[in-house]
């Protein structure tokens, strides 16, 4: 009985667990935003890379790509560093909480897809 009771649970928490990681839907995709100016920090990791930058005269959280995506699509970790000035376009948190989901960053002439 505590087998099938411990599966079960495994099997609930598992869904949980990824909607609280990837709760896209407290973004507001109808109102894209684009953003230029230096990068505050960066910072290259997973489960995704985050940033800071500067926006509306707050610093916003930037919830970049898994860096696994942005480096097969030609952003590395050596592509964006703190200072770097760079363009990002992407979605808001509905509750206006200061951070934004990126679709795109443009680093230079390069423009990289990250969803």
């Amino acid at each position: 009985m505590f087998r099938y009771i411990a599966a079960a649970t495994a099997l609930v928490a598992i869904p949980v667990a990824a909607i609280a990681h990837h709760g896209w839907s407290s973004y507001d995709e109808t109102k894209p935003i684009t953003v230029s100016g230096p990068l505050q920090t960066v910072v290259w990791g997973n489960p995704h890379g985050t940033a800071k930058m500067m926006y509306q005269k707050r610093a916003w959280d930037v919830v970049l790509a898994p860096t696994s995506r942005m480096i097969a699509r030609g952003l590395d970790a050596n592509s964006i560093n703190k200072g770097q000035r760079v363009t990002l376009t992407g979605y808001a948190r509905r509750d206006g909480t200061a951070e934004m989901r990126v679709e795109r960053i443009t680093v230079g002439d390069t423009t990289v897809e990250l969803r």
